[in-house]
């Protein structure tokens, strides 16, 4: 399973200038502004985009594999020691306590670039806790641990392509980069498509929080559009059967095509 601690590195994204606006005449008010179409949070400006620690940039070229693209299924690792099992997608049980914090359940559908569902694919998920901090010897945040959140997860797709999660919402944390920005809260997400070789780490964030204006590795992002894709969105309503009562959001990923869920994560 990918490290709960890991910060996942990014690609800096250059920035466009806002022309100034043409002042209206003297004798005529200027105008209204018209509502901007994208609504998508905009960078802070005292904020560079995130481009990783130099530590954990590549030192060495990619490997080739002599023997064809399907070696890879031979070499790649290994998740979980069992099968997975319907405690593993319910991150709030996993401990003899119950974890301190917002329950909330996130839900969605895997799909192809045709809008097709992807059954039976193993999605796997990890994040911080509550107060921001992973369960990770590397997670030097003096943020509390919380002995009943480890912080992972699995789930497998439904053969509508359909998978849901039961876990606390995380906490915001410091990136620890110069200037202490602080990260958005958000949910590491890795999906395997029909190959290992198709496989894609990403991150969701969710809608309404302040903090996705000012976060770096969400705006090294390509576009708005690209941002956008990575915010859930809160459904209101009854818990979703078999689950306990919780906050829910909705979030459907898009492997590969013109517009997929893809982020530097």
């Amino acid at each position: 399973m990918p490290s709960p601690g890991a910060r996942c590195d990014n690609v800096s994204m250059p920035t466009v200038p806002t022309p100034a606006p043409t002042p209206a005449p003297a004798d005529r008010p200027a105008p209204a502004s018209a509502a901007a179409p994208d609504t998508a949070p905009a960078p802070y400006p005292a904020t560079p985009p995130y481009q990783g620690f130099p530590l954990r940039h590549p030192a060495h070229p990619p490997v080739r594999l002599l023997t064809g693209p399907e070696s890879a299924e031979f070499y790649g690792p290994v998740f979980g020691l069992t099968d997975v099992t319907p405690l593993d997608c319910d991150l709030t049980v996993q401990h003899p306590g119950t974890p301190i914090g917002e329950r909330i359940t996130v839900t969605g559908r895997l799909l192809d670039d045709r809008g097709h569902p992807i059954p039976h694919q193993l999605i796997e998920l990890w994040q911080a806790n509550a107060a921001g901090r992973y369960a990770h010897q590397g997670d030097q945040h003096d943020a509390p641990l919380d002995p009943n959140f480890t912080g992972a997860g699995r789930a497998l797709t439904d053969a509508a392509g359909r998978y849901a999660f039961t876990t606390i919402k995380p906490g915001p944390y410091p990136l620890g980069t110069p200037g202490d920005p602080w990260r958005a809260a958000h949910l590491h997400f890795s999906l395997f498509g029909r190959a290992f070789t198709q496989r894609l780490v990403t991150q969701m964030y969710f809608e309404g929080d302040p903090l996705l204006a000012y976060d770096s590795v969400l705006h090294a992002a390509p576009n708005a559009a690209a941002r956008r894709r990575l915010i859930a969105t809160y459904a209101p309503g009854p818990p979703l059967p078999g689950r306990p009562m919780s906050l829910t959001y909705h979030w459907d990923i898009v492997l590969g095509g013109p517009a997929p869920t893809a982020a530097p994560a």
